[in-house]
């Protein structure tokens, strides 16, 4: 069966399956009892997230986005963990962000960023779960004619206690899918689980091994075209003109088209022929005004926001300009992030069908839903009469959060009626056009009393917000609380010390070049800032960096916690190697604790990060091996950054456009890496994000370690170790 055939059926499937909404308390929604059978070669719908083969297959569909970070399994994990089916016959499937909407957003959010996977669904998964199950029990026992109470689920098998009668999921799901839902479930306690907080196997790797995996690059539809796009190169630059005689009768050329001020697209029965002919293309642009901008233009415009007037305060307690005034022992530094690529291993790429009556699209994204509302927008149609089928993506790091190829796939296809278009761009685009993390700078300035102790902090913060591109809706005012992501005083991202005087704002600098979220987001680089500027402080104080910590920490146990379990792992109290030097760093971001501490040597200038031990509190953790797997690969994105990952840009456009020009982390240089897991309980944290935070300013602060030298920008590869 072709892949659009699969696509259609679920389509079909879930259509006909869902004819009403209805819904449990505590915010949990489930569907009412369906209003006609299903067919016997149509498997049934227990609730919106089970459904259960006759054979007992269980197939539990995800509204999140599986990206390589392994939420697919842990996602799974929390509905079984409640359904009690046997975890040998469970499989998985997206759900359908047009059947979100029009059954009431049953499946809740379809949005895969900030560490939201787990932490932000997992509630109403176990109650998924949990619900289903006790329609099964219920459908059993009304089978034998006994009380539901008398009966239990274990491992697909429900059990009547007194008589031993046993029955399997899959004979009784057809009258489970009858049952009235419960008005409420009770949830297991923690002690209960069986499957939550196990290190069981990823539920995707053998079709990623053997090459079954469709990501959106593979997709092939009947009859369909292919596109690649090219946009001015000159951030506010559009097309001036260009001369599509010059390839239309080029191989495989089917149509040249201009779709906005700034893009064109070449539409090809191959993509290369597309590509070859886009190359060919005669294109004049608009360069715009922005063709002066340069990385030294941008620096300047955030060095003026360092001492500026304007600036939006996230944190402030006590008077801390006054106290740094009047002090005298005080240090102050400035430090600098650069512009950093995505670089996901698949290109940005959406593949759409549209008529006058029906709007389909295939994406890759970290945003169902986001996808949906855009393709309806650009076909101009009512979003009951479109769909999105997800598919997984070659990486995400938050760039697929942004639904710029899905309209443009759209904008083509409306040009073709009828025919599927799978639009994909190159590398070059995908680099050169962003969106991109932002560059920052910060300026920090610490006074110390005779002993030194801090007594004062102050933190100034210049540089683009994401949210006012991005998501205007989520600025409070025209403040972005996410530039303050690891620095402020709330419960999620406390920065984990007691300070009495305290001043930490952003003097917000807007740029021509488009931000966007890059994973970790603005961790990143407030980690490096704080830490970094923590180690400045301690070498001042003349105070070792983990004891100055310490003391900065007896109000937060939990951050101390991580702290002090990298400490032990690297061996803090006890001397490194010959040449080896030590760096450690600890943070808090989307609600968990993380810290690591790192081995390093420098030899006539070259750096070799021999180990790195890394800790995480994200309070309940649901699979420990793929959380090791997501710390050390949280390193690679981190460290890759840290050695190469910067943008440069020269006449209003970004330079690096391939992996020869930014480069990534090679395999020879990956430290190890040692993952302590200290699960406290009581909260959901997030796993993919955090970590990456602190392994940078953990290096950074062993290089000081070991020359003497504070990095205060990177990436390395523009330093001199010597």
């Amino acid at each position: 069966m072709t892949l659009a055939a699969t696509a259609v059926s679920r389509r079909n499937f879930l259509i006909g399956s869902a004819s009403a909404v209805g819904g449990l308390s505590l915010g949990f929604h489930i569907p009412d009892v369906l209003a006609t059978t299903p067919s016997a070669a149509m498997p049934p719908e227990v609730n919106a997230w089970v459904v259960i083969k006759p054979d007992d297959t269980v197939v539990i569909r995800m509204a999140r986005t599986e990206m390589g970070q392994g939420s697919l399994t842990g996602l799974a994990q929390l509905v079984a963990e409640e359904l009690e089916c046997d975890w040998s016959k469970v499989t998985t499937e997206y759900a359908l962000p047009g059947q979100n909407v029009a059954r009431g957003r049953v499946w809740g959010s379809f949005v895969t960023g900030g560490s939201t996977a787990i932490r932000g669904s997992q509630e109403y998964l176990r109650k998924g779960g949990a619900a289903a199950r006790e329609m099964l029990i219920a459908a059993a026992a009304a089978n034998w004619k006994v009380p539901a109470a008398e009966c239990f689920a274990a491992d697909s098998v429900i059990t009547h206690r007194p008589s031993g009668r046993k029955v399997t999921f899959g004979v009784v799901a057809t009258a489970a899918a009858g049952m009235t839902p419960p008005e409420n479930v009770t949830l297991k306690d923690p002690k209960e689980w069986k499957l939550i907080g196990k290190p069981v196997a990823r539920l995707d790797t053998v079709d990623k091994t053997n090459g079954k995996q469709i990501f959106g690059a593979d997709l092939q539809l009947p009859g369909m075209l292919n596109a690649t796009v090219r946009a001015c190169p000159i951030f506010g630059g559009n097309v001036k003109s260009f001369d599509e005689a010059a390839v239309a009768r080029m191989p495989g050329v089917r149509k040249v088209l201009q779709i906005d001020a700034r893009t064109m697209v070449v539409v090809a029965d191959t993509w290369w022929q597309a590509k070859t002919a886009m190359d060919a293309l005669p294109i004049v642009w608009d360069e715009g005004p922005n063709i002066g901008m340069s990385s030294e233009s941008i620096a300047a415009t955030l060095k003026e926001g360092l001492e500026a007037s304007d600036a939006f305060i996230d944190a402030e307690v006590g008077d801390a300009p006054a106290v740094i005034a009047k002090a005298t022992r005080k240090i102050s530094a400035v430090y600098a992030y650069p512009f950093q690529a995505h670089a996901t291993m698949e290109p940005m790429n959406a593949t759409a069908r549209y008529t006058p009556q029906k709007c389909e699209v295939w994406a890759p994204t970290q945003n169902g839903e986001a996808a949906l509302t855009v393709a309806a927008e650009t076909a101009g149609l009512p979003v009951q009469q479109c769909e999105v089928y997800k598919l997984h993506p070659g990486g995400g790091f938050g760039r697929r959060a942004v639904q710029d190829f899905v309209r443009q796939a759209v904008l083509v296809a409306k040009a073709i009626p009828g025919t599927p278009v799978k639009l994909l761009w190159t590398r070059e685009e995908d680099m050169v056009q962003g969106p991109f993390h932002p560059t920052s700078q910060c300026k920090l300035t610490g006074a110390l009393d005779d002993e030194g102790n801090l007594t004062a902090l102050r933190v100034r913060i210049a540089g683009p917000s994401i949210a006012a591109h991005v998501r205007p809706e989520a600025m409070q005012g025209r403040k972005d609380s996410g530039v303050f992501h690891g620095l402020s005083l709330t419960d999620a991202d406390h920065l984990g010390y007691n300070v009495d005087n305290l001043l930490i704002d952003h003097a917000m600098r807007n740029l021509p070049i488009p931000p966007g979220y890059w994973r970790g987001v603005n961790l990143n680089q407030n980690a490096v800032y704080l830490e970094c500027f923590i180690d400045e402080l301690a070498h001042e104080a003349g105070v070792d960096p983990l004891v100055f910590r310490r003391k900065l920490m007896t109000k937060h146990p939990k951050h101390l916690a991580v702290l002090d379990a990298v400490a032990k792992g690297i061996g803090w109290e006890t001397p490194p190697p010959k040449g080896v030097h030590r760096g450690i760093a600890q943070f808090m971001g989307y609600g968990s604790y993380v810290a690591a501490a790192a081995e390093v040597s420098v030899t006539a200038g070259q750096l070799k990060i021999h180990r790195l031990v890394a800790a995480s509190d994200m309070g309940y953790n649901v699979n420990p091996a793929q959380t090791v797997r997501q710390v050390e690969g949280s390193f690679v994105f981190g460290l890759s950054a840290l050695l190469y990952g910067g943008c440069t840009v020269q006449g209003g456009r970004m330079v690096e456009d391939n992996f020869h020009t930014y480069q990534v982390m090679r395999l020879a240089e990956m430290p190890a890496v040692d993952t302590h897991i200290v699960p406290s309980g009581g909260f959901w944290g997030g796993v993919g994000e955090p970590t990456i935070a602190v392994g940078t300013p953990a290096v950074l602060n062993a290089i000081f370690a070991a020359t003497g030298k504070r990095i205060r920008s990177l990436p390395l590869k523009n330093h001199n170790l010597a």
